[in-house]
């Protein structure tokens, strides 16, 4: 956790700031409302406009199966390669996992991926952690379902160690064990921010002390309010974590359009969305993060009115 502001890397700060509300991408960077899979026809290009259009974050998503009961693949592409890919292709843009399937895979191995990635892209990466959202995964892993509060915890706390402590001492439960013989590299400039995604089983009392923001879906005004005041009560004397929401997310071409919600997807014109997005940053969110799967738009004409309208009237507070 950070206790200042100005301790916390760039790629945080870049996303997370009470100064202001910042707007970030889930992967696939497309809309293709009527398929589960994506065609990642133009992603390269359209990680490239997201950065120019001042877009904060991309955030990549986790998911090994495509489950037919679902309907989603996502972006197809194993997360942490992929972020490697758009270390390359992108500059300044924030890279993060929205988020890592924690008890699906191995800490050591996060916490390496998560260092490189760090890295490679110059201290662009936030490590997103969630316990997933598709029950039918875990027994291809061999992963007890009814464990994975306990597994994400523990990992959560091996990754640390990891990353924080020279030739750490640490015995785990679920995982290994390290005597202070080894060191895990590359190192870290900066502490590595970790994100909660989804409430991933734990009480609010934990994801106040153990991790520096929470993505969720909740994004109603009143559970918004309840949400912030209990994390900052729950933290106590420390910097309570950054809160930020999730949504389905279809921009109407009409820019007076009403917010509209249809299940969970939000439709809305630019200038609904423009009132929405302050009145959220006036009770403390710090970020919103918009998955374009069910748009009836083309992503690049989103991203640039984002670009063009949202996001310079959301800098200016």
């Amino acid at each position: 956790m950070y206790a200042k502001l100005d301790e916390a890397p760039r790629s945080f700060t870049r996303v997370f700031s009470p100064q202001r509300l910042t707007i970030g991408l889930l992967t696939p960077l497309e809309a293709y409302p009527d398929s589960p899979f994506p065609t990642l026809v133009e992603h390269q290009r359209l990680a490239q406009l997201a950065e120019e259009a001042g877009i904060a974050s991309i955030w990549l998503r986790d998911v090994p199966f495509y489950d037919p009961n679902f309907g989603d693949a996502a972006q197809m592409l194993d997360p942490m390669v992929y972020a490697g890919f758009l270390a390359a292709v992108t500059k300044e843009i924030t890279l993060g996992t929205a988020g890592i399937v924690l008890p699906l895979r191995e800490p050591i191995a996060v916490a390496k991926q998560a260092a490189s990635l760090d890295l490679l892209s110059h201290q662009r990466f936030v490590l997103g952690l969630s316990t997933g959202d598709r029950p039918v995964e875990y027994p291809a892993f061999g992963v007890d379902y009814d464990a994975r509060g306990e597994l994400y915890r523990e990992a959560v706390e091996y990754i640390r160690y990891l990353q924080q402590q020279s030739f750490p001492r640490v015995q785990t439960t679920h995982y290994g064990q390290l005597s202070g013989k080894l060191d895990l590299y590359p190192k870290m400039t900066q502490q590595l921010p970790i994100m909660a995604v989804g409430r991933s089983r734990q009480p609010i009392e934990w994801l106040a002390k153990n991790v520096d923001a929470w993505l969720w879906s909740v994004d109603d005004d009143n559970a918004i309010t309840d949400i912030i005041a209990s994390l900052q009560q729950a933290a106590g004397e420390l910097p309570a974590p950054a809160y930020g929401y999730s949504t389905f997310f279809d921009l109407d071409k009409n820019p007076n359009a009403p917010y509209q919600r249809f299940y969970n997807v939000v439709r809305i014109g630019r200038n609904a969305l423009i009132e929405r997005l302050q009145r959220h940053q006036a009770l403390g969110v710090q970020h919103v993060a918009i998955n374009l799967k069910p748009s009836s738009r083309p992503a690049a004409e989103v991203i640039d009115e984002l670009g063009s309208y949202v996001i310079p009237v959301l800098e200016t507070r």
